[in-house]
């Protein structure tokens, strides 16, 4: 994740950190549910985040999700399944040493149909806990793999019990894949987040609206009740605030506009985030988005960037799968 607040520096992949307010880096994965591109959803073995003025860089939830997989019966359930990490396009068996999910990490491989193939190891045929290790480990693999491929990322869990059943998966939803694959070649998924000095921006909106500077002197003059003053206070603090934050928004997204193939704005969390976003970038783009960005977070210097990447385009990818026994 790349941390920017009017500057920025980045540990990125095999680069050196960058001299500037920023940081780009991927952020840590959470116990719990993933992360990922975007607005959620861990993401591991990615380049840690740049700081960018006051900025990280981070990565959005993971789109890709696979629907109902054939049941699992009791009798089986410690048995071994395929756990699938991602779809690319290739025809020739690939493996990818082991770095796949387990307590001692699996051999990670490929399953194909075709021209597609699916990126698995073997693992228990059960739930998965999305703990760090897990999750780093899912994003692990497909780090590894969308260096050479275009990725289409699964969520986090998903497990098959056979081979069959993942032949079966590709075969069934090979034009969808297809397309995707074709939309997203070369393509690469990365985060920004920006966030504010609330407080700061408080005041510097009393001093620079003259009726919220008023009022405010009102209620701190007065003995008695100030109720209904504070009410209206209040309203136009947000008024003002949520104004000043879409402005910084669409200033941003509209300098970015020109170094990016799409965007998708997700929610803000919590009070300090004004914008959370992931960008669609071409590879060959993306040295001028970094650039771009180190550039923007050098403007706001009351502006935090959390700025991470690169990832699959979890934001920019939605298959519904659903694989049916006869």
């Amino acid at each position: 994740m790349r941390k920017l607040s009017g500057s920025a520096s980045r540990p990125d992949r095999g680069r050196g950190a960058v001299p500037i307010k920023a940081v780009r880096k991927k952020p840590a994965a959470r116990s719990g549910k993933p992360d990922p591109r975007p607005n959620g959803g861990a993401r591991a073995g990615k380049a840690a985040p740049r700081q960018v003025g006051r900025s990280e860089r981070r990565r959005p939830d993971k789109t890709l999700q696979s629907g109902h997989y054939p049941p699992v019966d009791a009798g089986v359930a410690a048995s071994r399944g395929k756990y699938v990490y991602c779809i690319i396009e290739s025809s020739e068996p690939l493996r990818f040493g082991s770095i796949g999910i387990g307590t001692e990490p699996s051999e990670v491989y490929s399953v194909h149909f075709k021209t597609l193939a699916a990126v698995v190891s073997d693992a228990p045929l059960e739930m998965l806990d999305s703990t760090r290790e897990n999750v780093l480990a899912h994003e692990r693999v497909n780090e590894t793999v969308m260096r050479e491929h275009t990725v289409i990322p699964m969520s986090f869990g998903t497990i098959f019990k056979t081979r069959e059943d993942i032949v079966e998966l590709l075969r069934s939803a090979a034009g969808a894949f297809g397309d995707v694959l074709n939309k997203m070649q070369n393509k690469l998924e990365f985060g920004l987040k920006v966030l504010w000095d609330r407080d700061q921006a408080i005041r510097e909106v009393e001093t620079a609206d003259e009726d919220i500077g008023r009022l405010k002197k009102e209620i701190s003059g007065q003995k008695g009740p100030t109720y209904f003053a504070r009410m209206q206070y209040g309203r136009l603090i947000d008024s003002a605030l949520q104004a000043q934050s879409e402005r910084y928004v669409a200033d941003i997204l509209d300098q970015l506009r020109e170094v990016s193939v799409a965007s998708r704005i997700n929610k803000p969390i919590g009070d300090k985030m004004i914008m959370n976003a992931a960008f669609l970038i071409s590879r060959d783009q993306e040295a001028a988005f970094d650039a771009k960005v180190k550039s923007i977070a050098g403007r706001f210097d009351k502006l935090t960037f959390k700025y991470t990447g690169p990832w699959p385009p979890y934001n920019f990818v939605n298959i519904r799968l659903k694989l049916e026994r006869a």
